[in-house]
């Protein structure tokens, strides 16, 4: 019995991300950085006049943090092409 409701819950709860989903709702983590922030972020460190800690401690992230996410966002670039 326990099983059947847990499945059911189960449903119910993929059905509602479903939904959230195609309402456009973003599921998850808020992503660290703003698409401005990370445009910024690499004009910075392209042209030199700012270091991944300067940036990162300026957006109140870790520069790995910072470093991780310009480095999927060239990824993608790079695949989207």
């Amino acid at each position: 019995m326990a099983e059947f409701e847990r499945s059911l819950i189960s449903e119910r709860t993929r059905a509602g991300m479903a939904a959230a989903r195609a309402r456009g709702s973003r599921i998850g983590r808020r992503p660290a950085m703003t698409d401005d922030q990370r445009r910024e972020a690499r004009q910075a460190l392209a042209n030199g006049s700012a270091t991944a800690e300067t940036i990162a401690k300026l957006h109140g992230i870790h520069p790995r943090t910072l470093l991780r996410t310009l480095k999927v966002d060239a990824q993608r670039l790079d695949t989207s092409h």
